[in-house]
């Protein structure tokens, strides 16, 4: 379940940092748009992505997401991907994030395929 500041936070037009693991070890960090249900943060991507295939090799995760008003005010969940949504819904998810955090359509030309990442908190940790 998401902790109430974790839901409020992904759920205004806040920016997160996704950090994902090279096979290597080494860390990959990218800016993400964000969302969530009621139990998991949503991220979508792109199937072509490093930070997708990182994901999919390890499922081990961490985002942290701060207020846009106050970036003093965040959270970071630690947690793990446990599926993924492709086709038709990341596709409509992608409309609605570009909606929530630009107020237009979705700018960007679509290299691969969209999908939606379901994290689940391991961990949250707010301040």
């Amino acid at each position: 379940m998401l902790e109430p500041k974790t839901r409020e936070l992904c759920e205004g037009p806040n920016f997160g940092a996704l950090t994902t693991m090279f096979a290597h070890g080494g860390p990959q960090t990218g800016i993400m748009w964000v969302g969530c249900d009621d139990e998991h943060v949503l991220i979508n991507t792109e199937i072509h992505r490093a930070k997708y295939k990182n994901m999919m090799r390890d499922g081990r995760v961490s985002v942290a997401i701060w207020d846009a008003q106050n970036p003093y005010s965040y959270v970071e969940v630690r947690g793990t991907v446990v599926d993924t949504i492709g086709g038709d819904a990341a596709r409509a998810d992608i409309e609605e994030l570009s909606q929530k955090y630009t107020s237009g359509p979705y700018p960007n030309q679509i290299e691969s395929e969209r999908v939606i990442v379901r994290i689940r908190p391991d961990r949250q940790i707010g301040a």
